[in-house]
């Protein structure tokens, strides 16, 4: 059996994840989708938040499961028994970065392979950090995120207004 990891912070989890982890899921047999505690990153969302809005978010998709982790994830992954790690190339920028970290996955844990999926058209400009200052200014982001992901944006841009 054909598993992999798709780790990432999904703060939030917007149509250009959801778009790989739709196309991952059909490459490989079980695709686990792991939220990443990580230290260097201040989220907007809790991680129970954002485990549950990817729960909400892949409802339909059978070989599916969210998970999350703190620590490195290729020793997450060699954790899992997984054959494959999912990384998402969104614009040439991101290729760098996610090069030299394959390469040091591979020395690290040499059994897992790192495996690039390039987004949709319509989601190579998505990203997070976007969906949340559209949100946080009131702009409409039903377009790039699911409904529940939307709502709890909104609610989330109207308790910071309070403060």
């Amino acid at each position: 059996m054909k598993k992999a990891l798709y780790p990432g912070t999904f703060d939030p989890v917007t149509n250009g994840h959801l778009d790989l982890i739709e196309r991952a899921s059909l490459l490989f047999d079980r695709l686990v989708v792991a939220v990443a505690d990580n230290p260097s990153k201040e989220t907007l969302l809790t991680r129970e938040e954002r485990v549950s809005l990817l729960k909400a978010s892949v409802k339909g998709l059978k070989n599916v499961e969210i998970k999350h982790f703190s620590g490195l994830t290729v020793e997450y992954a060699h954790k899992l028994k997984v054959t494959a790690i999912i990384r998402g190339l969104r614009v040439f920028s991101d290729f760098e970065y996610e090069f030299q970290m394959a390469l040091m996955n591979r020395r690290l844990v040499p059994e897992v392979e790192t495996v690039f999926l390039v987004p949709s058209e319509q989601n190579t400009y998505v990203s997070s950090s976007l969906i949340k200052d559209i949100a946080s200014f009131g702009g409409n982001i039903s377009g790039f995120v699911s409904p529940p992901v939307a709502r709890k944006l909104k609610e989330k841009s109207k308790e910071v207004n309070r403060e």
